[in-house]
C-alpha cells in the first residue's frame, strides 16, 4: 500500500522556502505515529530540511544528482524506483515534496492529510484531491488551542 501523507492548507499550500509556515505539535505526533517503523519516500529537498534523519524509518530519497549519497538512506532518481525499492508487503509513505506528491499521486492507495483550516501564501502546493477518485474515509477536527495556531482536521482518503 503507497500512502501520501501531507498537512496542507486549504489552498493546498505546503510550505514557502523549503519549511512548513505552520507549527502543529499534534500533526508532528500523528505523522511519528503513522509512519514509524515504515519506509519513507521524499525528495532530496525535503529530506535536507530535516536537521538529521527521521529515527525509526528507512529513508528513500529521489534526486536528480547522480551522485548524491546519505550514509543510511537509499537514494533512487524516480518514484518508481523509489517505489520498487520498499517492500511489497509494506505501507510505504510519500512524505513530499510537492514535486513528488504530483508525481506519485496516481500511485497511491491513501491519503493522510491533515487540514490546516487557513490560507497561505507559499511556494509548494498539494494536488488537488478529486472526489471522483477519493472517498474520505475519516475526519477528526481539532481547534486553535494554546499549542496550535489554527483550527485544523485529521482526514484519510482511500482511492476509489
Amino acid at each position: 500500500m503507497i500512502t501520501l501523507i501531507a498537512a496542507a492548507a486549504e489552498n493546498n499550500a505546503l510550505g514557502k522556502d523549503n519549511q512548513l509556515v505552520w507549527h502543529l505539535p499534534d500533526d508532528f505526533k500523528r505523522f511519528k505515529q503513522i509512519t514509524s517503523g515504515h519506509y519513507i519516500i521524499m525528495g532530496r529537498k525535503t529530506f535536507e530540511s530535516f536537521p538529521k534523519p527521521l529515527p525509526n524509518r528507512t529513508h528513500v530519497i529521489i534526486t536528480r544528482q547522480k551522485n548524491y549519497k546519505v550514509d543510511g538512506c537509499i537514494v533512487v532518481n524516480s518514484i518508481e524506483d523509489a517505489i520498487k525499492s520498499c517492500p511489497k508487503e509494506e505501507e510505504i509513505f510519500i512524505i513530499g515534496g510537492a514535486d513528488i506528491y504530483n508525481q506519485s499521486i496516481d500511485f497511491a492507495d491513501k491519503i493522510e492529510l491533515t487540514r490546516v483550516h487557513a490560507n497561505f501564501e507559499a511556494d509548494a502546493f498539494f494536488p488537488e484531491i478529486n472526489l471522483n477518485h477519493w472517498k474520505l474515509t475519516f475526519e477528526e477536527k481539532h481547534a486553535q488551542d494554546e499549542k496550535h495556531n489554527f483550527d485544523f482536521t485529521f482526514q484519510t482518503f482511500v482511492k476509489v
